[in-house]
């Protein structure tokens, strides 16, 4: 090869090579991307496939988690993706009408948890809003998958937790718990 060729042809090679060292961190972004975008075309159970549903139950759930039975695990896992796509989705879908713009930080990892930052601009004819969210996110079965967001600092899934599950269990444990949650999938199907 000719010595003035050499180092384009490095160059090429490094350039080619570039997208591999990005692998990881897209990895680790990528359940974080499909949400946000799923949600905004409402793809829904797209969206619903990237959450990390047990280990969400087990942060809302506590050390009630391991004592309802699989049966009632699963049912959790169920209608909570069912009311969390019926009540919070469409309020994202609604300040997506006037989105400007998704900024996305590299992702920082720690064994199999993960952080991403994201700033979300919305341009309303009124003003314009900057918001913006950390993502958590979990390994769980090789996948990344997205555990929580906070906004303005204020988790999602603490929020729940402590406004609704858990003075609901302590009303009436697993079974009030579902019954509210089954009669609040229901009365919403019918909106």
């Amino acid at each position: 090869m000719n010595a003035r060729l050499r180092p384009l042809a490095l160059l090429a090679t490094l350039a080619l090579a570039l997208p591999a060292f990005a692998a990881p961190n897209e990895t680790v972004a990528k359940p974080v991307k499909t949400v946000v975008q799923s949600v905004r075309y409402s793809k829904d159970d797209l969206a619903l496939k990237q959450l990390a549903n047990e280990e969400q139950g087990r942060f809302l759930l506590g050390e009630d988690w391991e004592k309802g039975t699989e049966a009632q695990r699963k049912e959790f896992t169920k209608l909570f993706n069912s009311l969390f796509a019926k009540i919070a989705f469409p309020k994202v879908r609604e300040n997506f009408k006037n989105l400007a713009s998704i900024t996305y930080e590299d992702p920082v990892v720690e064994g199999d948890t993960a952080k991403v930052k994201s700033v979300i601009v919305i341009e309303h004819p009124m003003k314009k809003q900057e918001m913006k969210l950390l993502y958590s996110l979990v390994k769980a079965q090789g996948a990344w998958k997205v555990l929580d967001v906070a906004v303005l600092g204020d988790s999602m899934l603490t929020g729940i937790r402590d406004d609704q599950v858990r003075p609901i269990m302590k009303q009436g444990g697993w079974e009030h718990l579902l019954t509210l949650m089954r009669q609040k999938d229901a009365e919403l199907s019918k909106k």
